[in-house]
């Protein structure tokens, strides 16, 4: 090695268990000859290591981190799982992945050539569908069980559900916030409320859907593209394991509104689209699970996982602009949509 540097990636979005990415570049001596290299580093730790865990209550640090195993992300790096996917899914290149004490990690991996592109609904089903063979495909599910962890709705809405968004939503005080007080009407608070109550059945629903391998955060950021390539490259593994088949319809269907980067009025057709490539991606791997029993875990999931937490928490501390106006006003109409589906798929 003749010279190397790193750098820090800027990142606007804060994750529980990485503690940092960069790149590292230099040149390579072989021979008499030098090549130049980039590799891209990620530090992954416990997320008892991130600022954001000074929030979390005393009384449930020991179930948010049981909740949030650092290591799944290492272990998957770790393991064969490029191998397994189904064509059109893959994995960067791993180089290395190495322990730094009993609660971090480096995660070495190779550049991809992602390119920045608007995904419209067609990009969305193809996702969908690849995401669909994700969950049912065998082969993987040895791997999905890498740091899962048991019932991941369920072990959610005990700890962040019950101990913080419920008390918000059955107190006052957070409907008078001015955020809250302009995008979220009498109607709106009431229909969250009244899904509060009914959140022990909806686990009980939860409970008997069929499972299958999720990514757990299979947001558009999560499923990078390459210009030279057809399909998606799976990064951050944070969430990764096993639940009810849907689960990752709602990140990859949700999570653009949830950022403001997409108008929730483009929901109806974007459920309908990824649901459908989803349940084709099932069949395409021999699991035959009816329409409308995905239908049902994705609305469920859907209001647990986003819906319940539409409110902006993490804006009520600041000034109310009128950007947080207008995102606020679209993650209330996000809400809407999920409690409409879980209405419309009542069994």
């Amino acid at each position: 090695m003749t010279a190397s540097c790193a750098e820090v990636v800027p990142y606007d979005l804060q994750a529980l268990t990485t503690g940092g990415r960069f790149w590292v570049r230099g040149t390579a001596r072989h021979g008499c000859t030098e090549s130049p290299y980039a590799f891209f580093v990620k530090l992954v730790q416990s997320w008892a290591r991130s600022p954001l865990f000074d929030l979390v209550p005393a009384d449930l640090r020991a179930h948010a981190l049981a909740m949030v195993p650092w290591h799944r992300e290492p272990d998957v790096y770790r393991s064969d799982l490029d191998n397994r996917l189904p064509d059109g899914l893959r994995l960067p290149r791993s180089f290395g992945v190495f322990d730094i004490d009993e609660m971090s990690a480096s995660v070495w991996l190779g550049v991809v050539d992602a390119e920045p592109v608007r995904w419209d609904v067609q990009r969305h089903a193809a996702a969908a569908y690849l995401l669909g063979r994700l969950a049912a495909r065998e082969d993987i599910a040895p791997i999905a069980e890498l740091g899962a962890v048991p019932q991941p709705a369920r072990t959610y809405a005990s700890g962040r559900v019950q101990h913080v968004i419920a008390p918000a939503l059955l107190g006052d005080e957070i409907w008078s916030h001015p955020l809250v007080a302009q995008t979220f009407d009498d109607a709106l608070r009431d229909r969250l409320r009244d899904a509060t109550g009914r959140l022990p059945a909806m686990l009980d629903e939860l409970d008997a859907m069929p499972v299958g391998t999720l990514h757990g955060d299979a947001c558009t950021r999560n499923l990078l593209v390459e210009s030279s390539r057809d399909g998606f490259v799976l990064i951050d593994f944070g969430f990764w394991g096993r639940g009810p088949l849907g689960f990752d319809l709602t990140q990859l269907v949700l999570g653009e509104v949830q950022m403001g980067e997409r108008p929730a009025a483009e929901l109806p057709e974007l459920g309908a689209a990824c649901l459908a490539a989803y349940v084709e991606g099932l069949r395409a791997e021999g699991t035959e699970v009816p329409v409308a029993t995905v239908a049902r875990a994705h609305a469920l999931l859907a209001l647990l996982f986003s819906g319940l937490s539409a409110i902006p928490f993490e804006d009520l501390g600041g000034p109310v602009t009128d950007e947080l106006v207008r995102v606020a006003g679209e993650r209330a109409a996000a809400a809407t949509f999920m409690l409409d589906l879980v209405d419309a798929t009542q069994p």
